[in-house]
């Protein structure tokens, strides 16, 4: 299973064909979602008034060659090691979901277009890199569903890994394809004719989901995050600070405002405060 391609299999019955505009569809759908998310949210819109609003109110000028170091130190830490994330168990499943994912959809590219069939010898990097990204995604994707997700205990609910609202269409949607895709690969590659034509259907329906659900689930802000990232930086960097007050407490001229007149003879450690639980929400 993890060196036969499974799509070179499948077009005895399905031509190739069908299958590279079925995946040129859903890229469509990614392009097209995402497009209509941006302006029916105002997403970019909003972006780009926050920028330069920061951009006005900068103390100092960044240089190209800062904004290229920033660059770098974006695309390492909140890109590349999600950085974003403080517990150390939801960036490890972010990741893990992360990387299959890629993987899982390369793969599935690669085996498509360029070995369609099995008269053209597929290379076995191809199959097990599909497996790999596909059991990558179940690993982190469970077990943020089950271990890791939201505490929805302290938010008035019973906490059951059974409620869903709209948000969790992504995960769920993702995890539905990469499950689905596995089950019916193993089933194909064991010549379980019937069941692996059913798990076919329900693997083309969970991934149709994913890509056309893009509108109603946070797929899209795999797009915004780099960005948003980027431009928190160069506000520290210039000094405009997203446009929020950046005196703390103990400095002089924070102290003279109105609203910290109840504060003023605090200390400074004023105890762990919401650190005193162990973080266990998104």
């Amino acid at each position: 299973m993890f060196t036969t391609n499974p799509f070179a299999e499948l077009s005895a019955s399905i031509p190739p064909n069908v299958m590279q505009t079925y995946i040129l569809v859903m890229i469509f759908l990614v392009v097209a979602g995402t497009l209509f998310d941006i302006i029916h949210k105002g997403s970019a819109a909003y972006f780009f008034k926050n920028w330069r609003s920061s951009r006005e109110n900068a103390k100092k000028k960044v240089g190209a060659g800062q904004k290229m170091s920033i660059a770098v130190q974006t695309a390492v830490v909140d890109v590349l090691a999600s950085g974003e994330f403080c517990n150390a168990k939801r960036r490890i499943s972010h990741l893990l979901g992360m990387y299959g994912f890629i993987a899982y959809v390369a793969a599935t590219i690669m085996m498509v277009f360029c070995y369609p069939t099995s008269d053209v010898a597929t290379p076995a990097l191809w199959p097990a890199l599909w497996c790999i990204g596909a059991l990558m995604i179940c690993v982190g994707g469970y077990w943020f569903w089950f271990f890791i997700r939201v505490d929805v205990a302290a938010e008035g609910h019973a906490p059951s890994p059974f409620r869903l609202v709209q948000a969790d269409l992504f995960i769920l949607s993702l995890l539905a394809s990469a499950t689905f895709g596995l089950i019916w690969a193993y089933l194909q590659f064991r010549g379980f004719g019937t069941w692996s034509t059913v798990f076919l259907g329900l693997y083309l329906i969970a991934t149709t989901v994913l890509f056309a659900g893009i509108p109603w689930s946070k797929f899209s802000h795999m797009f915004f995050k780099p960005a948003a990232a980027f431009e928190k930086r160069v506000s520290k960097a210039d000094g405009s600070a997203n446009n929020l007050p950046t005196l703390t407490r103990d400095d002089p001229e924070q102290q003279k405002r109105h609203s910290m007149e109840l504060l003023e003879d605090a200390p400074m450690d004023m105890g762990l405060g919401i650190k005193r639980e162990a973080p266990r929400h998104y």
